[in-house]
């Protein structure tokens, strides 16, 4: 049996699957309907992930990414993201990483799998190069919320790097999108650009928070001082 699975599966917990089957919105309806929980807590995962990332083939990954378990597609994912990382001196093998996760985002299907993956290997290979129309082509696959989820949190390693241009260019195409989870995410990637640089956020909201989603311009003040929160939130800036 694949070892990645066979540990996660040995960790399983039905009252917290409860929990989290609840938390993650699995219900009818909702954005994460029909998603199967284990019950592993994230701390757990990655212990096991430390453990065995180097016995996993893509063969490996691909079976676990195909779960129905939430926690074993989470463990693949983590699992990518450290065959990447070790990969710094191999573009062929971070490459191909680049392409297997592309070829699975129809697994990568809730936001913790997308927030705790795709900084760390799209954001990251395409840290040093000029071409990123990929995550502009994911932000306008408007029948996947996912993607559009990818292409923003993606720019999370740009960012950090001091580089704002894609990242606010991919906010306004997400902008007015109908989805409160691309709310969340534009407003949280706008305030890691004011932590990295305030004035570039100011100018940024400057001609826009007036018709903003409120949740997406909540999160991008959320460290402005009280008076300066309020000021925006009456439009009185």
């Amino acid at each position: 049996m694949n070892p990645l699975f066979s540990q996660i599966y040995a960790l399983r917990d039905d009252k917290q699957a409860s929990v989290l089957s609840y938390f993650f919105k699995t219900g009818p309806g909702q954005y994460g309907e029909g998603d199967v929980f284990l019950g592993v807590k994230v701390p757990q995962i990655r212990s096991v992930v430390r453990q065995l990332w180097q016995q996993c083939s893509f063969d490996c990954l691909d079976e676990c990414m195909r779960s129905e378990y939430h926690e074993v597609r989470l463990a693949a994912l983590l699992s990518l993201v450290q065959i990447f990382q070790h990969a710094k001196k191999a573009p062929e093998m971070q490459q191909r990483c680049v392409d297997f996760y592309l070829s699975h985002t129809l697994y990568i299907n809730n936001w913790d799998l997308v927030d705790l993956s795709c900084y760390e290997i799209l954001g990251a290979w395409l840290l040093d190069k000029p071409d990123r129309h990929l995550l502009y082509d994911l932000a306008q696959r408007k029948d996947s919320l996912w993607e559009q989820r990818i292409a923003m949190v993606s720019c999370m390693k740009f960012v950090r790097n001091d580089q704002f241009d894609d990242c606010l260019a991919i906010a306004d195409l997400l902008m007015h999108h109908p989805h409160d989870l691309i709310h969340k995410a534009v407003g949280w990637l706008l305030r890691e650009v004011g932590k990295r640089n305030r004035q570039v956020l100011v100018d940024y909201l400057a001609p826009r928070y007036r018709t903003m989603p409120r949740t997406t311009l909540r999160y991008a003040i959320e460290r402005f001082a009280p008076d300066t929160r309020q000021t925006y939130l009456k439009g009185q800036v």
